[in-house]
């Protein structure tokens, strides 16, 4: 069962999770702060972890699981658990069950209004796995997914729903957006040709990335207008300009020629990024 378990977390790239977690915290301390004028409670911290934790173990279970035709035809993705036989579906679905469970108790802990606000998060966390199917706006789907994170950090702490919050949800929906668009460029080809729709295989990778920083440059105008329009600081918008010269680092690191640094532009920069902004963030509240 614990090397199953591994074989899953592996499959779901369980350490992922570092994109939208410390947005969720960010959502949750600003949420307390403006609102409040405090911090979230330990109990609070905790379970808008779980939440986070099976929301997300959930919906890439899931995304795993409804893409397992596709993935065992794609070069790339031939060799993961459920195509290579090393995990079955029925016991990608007992995990999928669990983790739902996590998020729905962890709701009830935090909330009512958390708990109002479910069927919205489930259904993005379900539909987005379908969306490249018939939409090559499935990174903006993935984007306000994502972006669920802030918001629900805001709502777990603070049991309402502002536009300072609304703010926060579309500059990380963007973000994650921009991202997500550079990471299917790799997939351009693949997807073209057995008729899977993304941005790239729509307009053409030299496009995809352009439309890729179109999206950072808004997510970063939209960071810039939480400094702006409420109490956060100058530490803060520190944090921005940091996350700012990371988002322009990514974007130097690929081209439509060379994709070769493709998985540290992924990966690397926008975990940094996202943590970035959380320590300056919560420095700036706790100072």
């Amino acid at each position: 069962m614990i090397r199953k378990l591994k074989i899953i977390l592996e499959m779901i790239k369980f350490e992922h999770t570092v994109f939208a977690l410390p947005f969720a915290f960010f959502g949750a301390i600003m949420g307390a702060f403006i609102v409040n004028g405090t911090v979230p409670s330990l109990s609070q911290w905790i379970w808008i972890t779980v939440a986070m934790v099976g929301a997300r173990s959930a919906a890439m279970s899931l995304n795993r699981v409804i893409d397992e035709k596709i993935d065992k035809h794609n070069p790339r993705t031939a060799n993961r658990a459920i195509p290579a036989g090393l995990v079955s579906k029925v016991e990608v679905l007992l995990f999928i069950i669990i983790s739902f469970g996590l998020l729905f108790y962890a709701a009830f802990q935090l909330n009512m209004l958390a708990v109002y606000l479910l069927p919205v998060a489930v259904f993005f966390l379900v539909i987005y796995s379908y969306t490249k199917r018939f939409t090559w706006m499935c990174h903006i789907i993935l984007g306000i997914t994502i972006g669920l994170a802030p918001l629900g950090g805001w709502v777990g702490a603070t049991g309402t729903l502002t536009w300072e919050a609304l703010l926060l949800f579309l500059a990380v929906a963007l973000w994650t957006a921009g991202f997500d668009v550079i990471y299917a460029t790799q997939d351009a080809d693949y997807d073209r040709e057995h008729g899977l729709f993304s941005i790239p295989s729509r307009f053409g990778i030299g496009r995809a990335l352009k439309i890729a920083r179109y999206l950072h440059v808004i997510s970063f105008l939209s960071f810039v207008s939480l400094f702006l329009f409420t109490p956060l600081g100058w530490l803060y918008f520190i944090g921005v300009l940091v996350a700012g010269a990371i988002m322009i680092y990514e974007h130097s690191l690929v081209s439509e020629d060379d994709l070769s640094k493709l998985n540290v532009a992924f990966f690397t920069m926008n975990g940094i990024l996202s943590l970035v902004l959380f320590v300056f963030a919560i420095g700036d509240v706790m100072l």
